[in-house]
């Protein structure tokens, strides 16, 4: 890794504190920003997002997408984490943390809403942000793109009846704009985008030219991530300021759930002999949730001003710092990952 790389976790907590105070200093700006949405989905975030998977998608060689079916085991791995674990397991965390051991602190009249609003936090993994996580470990591209694939696949028509389970309710209101929007601007249009330009790439340079220009979209993938976390941090630097203890205590089963799901795929793909380029992205899928879905499904059921709207945004703000942690540990761990198999 680069010097630039080797701190990233040092400019993710100095553009968290400038998010913060720029949020407080400059709100008409950063109003200006969050109003300029399309069904819930931001779009400077999305053209900083497209800036983020744009290098890791140029990895992609659509033609090799048939040699995917060799990591079945990491595939079934990541499903079997996001949906038969992941939401199950962030319902009883929030049960636990909020409904009881930090009721005393939160505001009684809030307390199911904010179990709400974790669990649809939970009941849809990320589509876009994981192709960045993927790309910091060095996670094999096709598969973390069949994986987004196949797990967009599977909310259409998953996540309505989880979260009208976990929710307890009869019916429930999908954006359903929002998350095809979603899936249109952050899989289908930068994955076209990308495959035009390597063609374009490999059609006049070669391999060289490809290594060529990915080298240099590197170190703007990291600028737009780091952009992102000042624009998200300053979006919510009021609710930061006013409500510290909420967000912090809304966001100790959001930490507990993205290491327990992260552990959980990682450990069980070293079981099943996975290789490491797979077992890392399929750790940060399990992991990673879908925050633009999951706010906009909150603000449909309960309201913009509801502790479910409250605990989504909490996601938002821990999910770039957490993952990156996770995107630390598995690289870390490499060595000891890959031992299981010589052993």
């Amino acid at each position: 890794m680069g010097l630039f790389e080797r701190y990233l976790t040092l400019w993710v907590a100095l553009c968290i504190i400038a998010g913060i105070l720029l949020g407080q200093t400059a709100p008409g700006l950063f109003r200006a920003i969050g109003s300029a949405t399309v069904a819930e989905v931001n779009l400077p975030v999305a053209v900083l997002v497209w800036l983020m998977i744009i290098p890791m998608l140029l990895k992609i060689d659509l033609g090799a997408l048939g040699q995917v079916k060799e990591h079945w085991r990491g595939i079934a791995v990541t499903v079997g984490v996001n949906w038969l674990v992941k939401p199950f397991s962030m319902a009883l965390l929030g049960w636990l943390f909020v409904a009881h051991f930090f009721r005393p602190f939160l505001p009684a009249d809030q307390i199911d809403s904010y179990i709400a609003g974790l669990i649809l936090l939970a009941a849809a993994p990320c589509t876009a942000m994981v192709f960045v996580w993927s790309n910091l470990v060095e996670g094999e591209p096709h598969f973390t793109l069949s994986q987004v694939a196949l797990n967009d696949s599977i909310m259409i028509v998953a996540f309505a009846p989880i979260v009208a389970l976990l929710l307890g309710l009869s019916s429930i209101t999908v954006p359903w704009n929002t998350l095809l929007l979603s899936v249109a601007l952050y899989i289908v249009a930068p994955v076209v985008a990308a495959q035009l330009w390597r063609k374009a790439l490999l059609g006049r340079g070669g391999q060289d030219a490809l290594k060529k220009t990915l080298g240099a979209l590197g170190p703007l993938s990291l600028a737009a991530l780091l952009l992102t976390l000042v624009i998200l941090f300053g979006l919510q630097g009021e609710q930061i300021v006013r409500q510290p203890l909420v967000i912090g205590l809304l966001a100790v089963p959001i930490l507990i759930q993205v290491y327990l799901n992260a552990g959980l795929a990682y450990l069980a793909n070293r079981a099943l002999g996975v290789s490491w380029c797979v077992a890392g992205p399929s750790a940060l899928i399990g992991a990673s949730n879908f925050f633009e879905l999951a706010v906009a499904t909150a603000i449909a059921l309960f309201g913009f001003q509801s502790g479910a709207a409250l605990a989504t945004v909490v996601g938002v703000l821990v999910e770039v710092p957490v993952m990156l942690s996770v995107v630390h540990i598995v690289r870390r761990s490499r060595a000891w990952y890959e031992r299981a198999g010589s052993a």
